[in-house]
């Protein structure tokens, strides 16, 4: 009945601004803040990178330019003692994205990473990514765990090496598809399945130990790209937002399956160099030691089906 008593803005109910940020020509900006509460910025060069410079502002937003242009390396710090901020970034590109940035009572921090910025280079596209698929891979226990059991269950090198080939190819070309927007598949089932491709490693491993050998111990390779395919979907997780514009997609997406590859390959060394120190001293324990080791897969892998299984039917 009184409309214009009842106006409100979002700051005042949840604490939280809105800035709407433009990418315009040459490299320049435009900042706009959408509630009216929020303290003015009396010096805009100080909440950007060093490189930026203000321009003349406009009636309602600040301006300012940056050379190079923004990248994902880079971050705003608003000096605000809000609860959070929400960033809308309008790029060069068309493209529109948003998010939300927790404030930690003095400063509010927006890394343009979480805002698909472009990249600063190749060079430092190429390391960061490389890094994310390299500590993803040596952090994420289910893939290492999966690659223990493909080792227990191979005899011989070059079995070893069509085996972690097929897994390689079979991720990559299922973390592309997600990555890309392809073949999107919902994260629940994934995890699900992953869990049940250890237990069923587990299983085999056992098994060629008791002396029932089957099609999975004369051609691994088949299970590794079969079960690969659902650990790509998994490491599409990581990458769920690259944080990238959609040009640099392609480049992240190929500098972080080397890096989970690198990962790999320096975890399949760590256990092959264990391996050959146990063969060396405790030659006649290593039959119980891979037993142990099968059995301790099966039974963290099903203690995580278990787990993970609700996922799949609470909305």
């Amino acid at each position: 009945m009184l409309p214009t008593i009842a106006s409100g803005h979002d700051i005042d109910v949840t604490g939280v601004a809105r800035v709407l940020m433009y990418e315009q020509e040459n490299n320049t900006y435009q900042l706009s803040i959408v509630d009216q509460q929020v303290p003015p910025i009396f010096n805009i060069e100080r909440i950007l990178p060093e490189r930026c410079t203000s321009l003349d502002p406009s009636r309602f937003s600040y301006r300012f330019q940056c050379q190079p242009k923004l990248n994902v390396e880079d971050s705003i710090t608003f000096p605000w003692s809000f609860e959070g901020v929400v960033v809308i970034a309008q790029w060069g590109d068309g493209s529109d994205v948003s998010g939300f940035f927790p404030g930690d009572g003095s400063f509010v921090e927006v890394p343009l990473a979480q805002l698909k910025a472009g990249a600063a280079s190749i060079s430092s596209l190429a390391i960061t990514y490389l890094e994310l698929g390299a500590e993803h891979i040596l952090f994420g226990i289910d893939h290492l765990l999966f690659v223990l059991g493909l080792l227990l269950l191979l005899q011989g090198f070059w079995k070893l090496i069509k085996t972690i080939t097929a897994f390689t190819i079979a991720h990559s070309i299922t973390l592309a598809f997600a990555v890309l927007g392809i073949f999107p598949v919902p994260n629940a089932p994934i995890e699900v399945l992953i869990a049940l491709s250890i237990v069923f490693l587990a299983r085999e491993v056992i098994m060629g130990q008791r002396g029932h050998l089957t099609l999975v111990h004369s051609k691994p390779w088949i299970v590794a790209f079969i079960f690969g395919l659902f650990h790509g979907f998994g490491f599409a997780g990581a990458l769920g937002e690259l944080g990238l514009s959609d040009a640099d997609i392609p480049l992240a997406l190929l500098f972080f399956n080397l890096g989970v590859e690198a990962g790999q390959v320096a975890f399949i060394a760590l256990l092959l160099a264990a391996n050959h120190l146990f063969m060396k001293f405790s030659k006649d324990l290593m039959p119980s030691i891979q037993r142990g080791l099968a059995y301790g897969l099966g039974g963290i892998a099903m203690f995580w089906f278990l787990e993970r299984v609700p996922a799949l039917v609470i909305v």
